[in-house]
């Protein structure tokens, strides 16, 4: 046993050295020196991404303790009232909406918003009903791609973020089979409406949209839109391409022409040719033209049209240009429609459940131009569109019309329409074609507000 010395004054090591010498200790048992760690790069964020985590935390930390979580609440600036006071309505304290207004007014004139400005809120309630609400977002969106934020900070404090999206333009190639309505498929599988609609109206012009499209009919459509980075539309060309049962148009602007029309793959115009219906979806023949028992009456009689059965609302559309010389209402027609056309041609439409805005006596209306929409009114048993055609004064069968085709093309214009139609072929076998048009901006602005 080691003996006591006083006269031996101890070894002190102090406590940094011992930890220091256990660490070579370890490296060297390892059987490696010792190394400092290296953090890993992480990948940077998108300024979507930075904006979400954004928003997410600062919804936690502006929840204050006797607070409900934070409820949605749309706002409209209605006529006569200004920023602050369509934000009080969300129940916020006066003191609370003029430090949003002053936090915004960074950023834009809040003075200068025009009567239906929407943007979004997001309040809380005091728990308890007792207090007031206090407000812990506030979304405005400012453009198609841009927006402005107002936040809640982990401090109390108003914070106000811009953001501009990345947009890329996309000619899309769609395709698919009919099953229901053809209308119906295309925007299911993902065509605007504006593209639908021009779609029925082309195909009107060869088929009836009622008997001659059926179940598993192929369908491409070609159009053009602009989306953001997160595949929210903003903006769409209109349709460049339709193809339905080998029938195919395709888009093109002859040279003079005040907009653009759509011809054959021959460069045949369709633009003249007479409608086969004057509804685009959602129909089917319930009455033809000839002689019927009438559903009301009873007895037979003549039945100078065709009855189309079509939910209440559904648009009707002029088969060509004229003018319209009747809208009014008319017996057991209810409200009637007549349109006159060239060739001697006059159409006819009862039953209406309304026209549509500034369709009046004298009025100019263009083909596939939405005129008026399907309804009960008048001596009828349910929602559906009576249709007539007259030539000379004398009701005919709308069925047996045959109207003369669209011009072609020719000289410059016939090679320009060429070259279109090549350039749609090539995105056409591609598939589809995307390209860049704004990169991402986003830029932040502080300013402290009392909450």
């Amino acid at each position: 046993m080691a003996q006591f010395d006083p006269r031996r004054q101890p070894v002190r090591i102090a406590p940094h050295a011992l930890t220091a010498l256990a660490a070579i200790s370890v490296a060297l048992l390892a059987g490696r020196v010792y190394q400092p760690a290296k953090a890993e790069e992480v990948p940077p964020l998108t300024q979507t991404q930075i904006a979400v985590l954004a928003d997410q935390a600062f919804a936690t930390a502006g929840m204050p303790a006797g607070l409900t979580a934070p409820e949605a609440i749309p706002v409209q600036i209605r006529r006569g009232e200004t920023f602050e006071q369509a934000v009080r309505r969300t129940g916020i304290a006066p003191e609370e909406a003029s430090a949003v207004a002053a936090t915004l007014s960074s950023a834009m004139d809040v003075s200068s918003m025009r009567v239906g400005q929407r943007f979004e809120t997001a309040i809380s309630q005091p728990r308890g009903g007792r207090g007031e609400a206090r407000l812990i977002g506030l979304t405005m969106r400012t453009g198609p791609a841009t927006q402005l934020t107002v936040s809640r900070s982990f401090d109390g404090a108003l914070r106000l973020r811009a953001l501009e999206e990345k947009v890329t333009h996309e000619t899309v190639v769609l395709t698919g089979k009919v099953e229901g309505s053809l209308n119906r498929t295309a925007r299911r599988e993902g065509a605007p409406a504006d593209v639908a609609r021009a779609a029925g109206r082309l195909f009107s012009h060869r088929f009836d949209m009622d008997r001659d499209i059926q179940a598993n009919d192929e369908f491409t459509y070609v159009f053009g839109r602009t989306v953001t980075e997160n595949g929210r539309t903003i903006d769409t060309d209109g349709l460049l391409f339709a193809e339905l049962k080998g029938v195919a148009f395709y888009r093109f602007r002859p040279e003079g022409a005040r907009e653009a029309q759509y011809f054959d793959a021959t460069g045949k115009n369709t633009r003249s040719a007479f409608m086969r219906t004057p509804l685009e979806r959602g129909f089917r023949v319930s009455s033809s033209f000839g002689f019927r028992r009438h559903p009301i009456a009873g007895y037979r009689k003549m039945h100078q049209g065709i009855d189309f059965a079509a939910a209440s609302g559904t648009p009707v559309v002029a088969p060509a240009d004229g003018v319209v010389v009747e809208a009014r209402r008319w017996g057991g027609y209810g409200n009637w429609l007549r349109i006159r056309h060239a060739n001697g041609l006059d159409s006819g439409y009862g039953h209406l459940s309304r026209y549509a805005s500034g369709i009046r006596s004298g009025q100019r209306v263009r083909q596939g131009q939405v005129v008026a929409y399907v309804g009960s009114t008048g001596a009828s048993t349910g929602p559906h569109l009576h249709y007539e055609l007259w030539r000379g004064g004398q009701r005919i069968n709308p069925a047996g019309v045959r109207t003369t085709e669209g011009t072609i093309l020719a000289g410059a214009d016939l090679a320009a329409f060429r070259a279109e139609k090549a350039r749609i072929d090539r995105i056409r076998a591609a598939g589809g074609e995307r390209r860049p048009q704004v990169q991402a901006a986003a830029a932040e602005g502080l300013r402290p507000a009392q909450g």
